[in-house]
């Protein structure tokens, strides 16, 4: 569920990342990618407070996750209020969500 929704967020975001909202239904489209992203990264929050299933040796990290996710939705919210005096973050997300289980038998 999250890794294609996520691919689909991404591949709208590297579209719009390219300049300023120059439309009104630009500027809406955006907003809509921003509370889908708040939507996924409180789904991805909550489910990180889930306890894992015993035995399990990887599980998802959720945590992981929902940092990409924020960082996503940063970069969304710069675009449509840009700030000159701010260099842009070069740090890039994770894309790796499998965390081993440690101490596990």
């Amino acid at each position: 569920m999250f890794p294609a929704g996520l691919i689909v967020v991404l591949g709208t975001c590297t579209q719009v990342e390219t300049g300023h909202a120059a439309s009104a239904s630009e500027r809406t489209n955006v907003e809509v990618m921003i509370r889908q992203l708040n939507a996924l990264e409180d789904t991805a929050h909550r489910s990180a407070q889930v306890a894992n299933e015993p035995g399990q040796r990887f599980f998802l990290d959720y945590e992981r996750l929902a940092g990409d996710i924020g960082r996503i939705r940063h970069g969304l919210e710069n675009y449509l209020s840009p700030s000159r005096a701010q260099p842009r973050d070069p740090v890039e997300i994770a894309g790796s969500y499998i965390k081993a289980q440690t101490g596990a038998p």
